[in-house]
């Protein structure tokens, strides 16, 4: 799908002859004096379009115009919040109808937020998967004009939305993909394929290599499948050999049964989601790719399978690190947090400037949080901070939860220098606390759990794409 943005006033839009022209009416919005602006103040007059965000109004083939489709669409105060709402029940109508070209106009000049949510609104309402299908319907929009007063000044927040939308799709197409579409192998040549951009390299370690390393917690969790383990780095240079990289862990689970604690029958389909973390590594350096921003970013992707065979990893044992420490696996179904603090270790020798890792971790997380926000721990303030405020640019929110060091008393134990798991209270900290061991006054580091907003279920099963969108405002603040 290809974006464009243009300087367009209502006037010249009357002549647009896209098969859809979807005009965005914020509050305080005064007709002018050209037909789309008549129009607007005779559907306003008769009190056919609610000022409510989200409302519409579906014209066919409006007298005077270019356009066989003109869609109204109130978008509130026109913050990014309230412009999402109005695309969303706008596209709803542009999608019935199949439209290859849409065009999609504000009635004033768009601020950045709003431009955003426009560019993000129209993908997802149109994202289409297709690839285990026989016969998969692609996506049938394939041109939007995005019209502004403004556009000029726009620019360059236009074509990183349009980039964020590119990594966030790459994100959902592996997420989405089922586990026998989506191996550790087949994640390593995605990682390999995003390699042939310039500035981008890839190495992909298998069992022997890992097993030099000393990755035994990593191991542990893989022994369980016939599926050989991958260890993904990415490499994106785009600045100095001099200067630090930002490393992005992401967990990539590509099937998760909880293993020999395992996991209840009911939809553990969804299990296939486990490796979202993965997947928004893979989108961001596709984002990256497109951007080309002067930065130095390492992407570490530990990737496995958690099943179930008679070398599976049991409740009781205990492995070593590559930190060296000792872990007793207490629950089997707690892998996430066992492939990620071996990656944790590795990531020292990049001598980062700061380390983020991405995870499907915790259902507790999700019971805390629900699907708005994900969970966001990280015990440097700038750098959370930082992170906050990413969110909220690309609207792709996170909530900071605590790190006190009493929520690591329920991973004593006497067997080991750290059990996996603790209790079921605090849940998602403890999962943190976990991984914290393993990056304290090595670099600053944060943790994401995305287990909450990495897929959405029930009727719009799928993945989101988050957190790809976050992380590319945080790397290029």
């Amino acid at each position: 799908m290809n974006f464009e943005l243009k300087a367009l006033d209502l006037n010249a839009l009357a002549n647009d002859k896209s098969d859809a022209i979807i005009v965005l009416l914020a509050d305080g919005f005064k007709p002018g004096k050209d037909k789309i602006s008549a129009l607007i103040a005779q559907v306003s007059k008769s009190g056919d379009l609610p000022v409510k965000a989200g409302k519409t109004l579906a014209v066919y083939h409006p007298a005077l115009l270019g356009t066989p489709r003109l869609v109204l669409a109130s978008i509130g105060d026109g913050s990014a919040k309230q412009t999402r709402n109005g695309i969303n029940a706008a596209m709803a109508s542009v999608k019935a109808v199949e439209a290859k070209k849409v065009t999609v106009a504000f009635t004033h000049a768009a601020n950045a937020a709003a431009l955003r949510a426009v560019v993000q609104g129209v993908a997802d309402n149109t994202y289409s998967y297709t690839t285990t299908k026989s016969k998969g319907e692609p996506r049938k929009l394939t041109h939007v004009q995005i019209a502004s007063s403004n556009a000029a000044a726009l620019n360059s927040v236009f074509d990183r939305a349009v980039a964020i939308v590119t990594g966030v799709e790459v994100a959902k197409e592996w997420a989405n993909r089922p586990a026998n579409h989506a191996t550790p192998t087949l994640l390593g040549k995605a990682a390999q394929a995003l390699a042939k951009h310039p500035k981008i390299s890839c190495q992909v370690l298998g069992p022997k290599e890992v097993a030099k390393l000393g990755m035994g917690s990593f191991m542990a969790v893989a022994q369980g499948s016939d599926e050989p383990l991958r260890f993904i780095v990415l490499q994106y240079n785009g600045a100095a050999k001099a200067k630090a990289p930002t490393v992005l862990v992401g967990k990539g689970i590509t099937f998760d049964s909880g293993g020999i604690s395992i996991k209840p029958a009911g939809e553990m389909d969804e299990m296939k989601f486990d490796m979202s973390g993965a997947a928004s590594v893979l989108g961001v350096f596709a984002t990256l790719a497109e951007l080309k921003p002067a930065i130095n970013v390492v992407g570490l992707i530990p990737s496995c399978e958690n099943l179930i065979n008679g070398r599976a990893v049991k409740p009781g044992d205990v492995v070593t690190s590559m930190s060296g420490q000792t872990i007793e696996i207490l629950n089997t179904d707690a892998e996430g947090r066992l492939v990620l603090c071996d990656a944790l270790t590795y990531a020292e020798r990049f001598k980062p400037a700061a380390v983020i890792d991405i995870a499907t971790l915790t259902g507790a997380c999700v019971v805390a949080l629900g699907n708005v926000r994900s969970g966001m721990f990280c015990a440097d303030d700038a750098m959370a901070k930082a992170l906050i405020a990413a969110g909220e640019t690309a609207q792709d929110l996170c909530w900071q939860l605590p790190l006190d060091d009493e929520y690591a008393d329920g991973l004593k134990t006497h067997f080991a220098d750290v059990a996996n798991v603790a209790g079921r209270a605090g849940g998602a900290i403890s999962a943190a606390k976990f991984l914290q061991r393993f990056t304290e006054k090595k670099y600053p580091w944060a943790h994401l759990d995305i287990a909450g907003t990495a897929w959405k279920s029930g009727a719009a099963k799928g993945a989101t794409g988050r957190p790809v969108g976050l992380l590319v405002e945080f790397l290029t603040k």
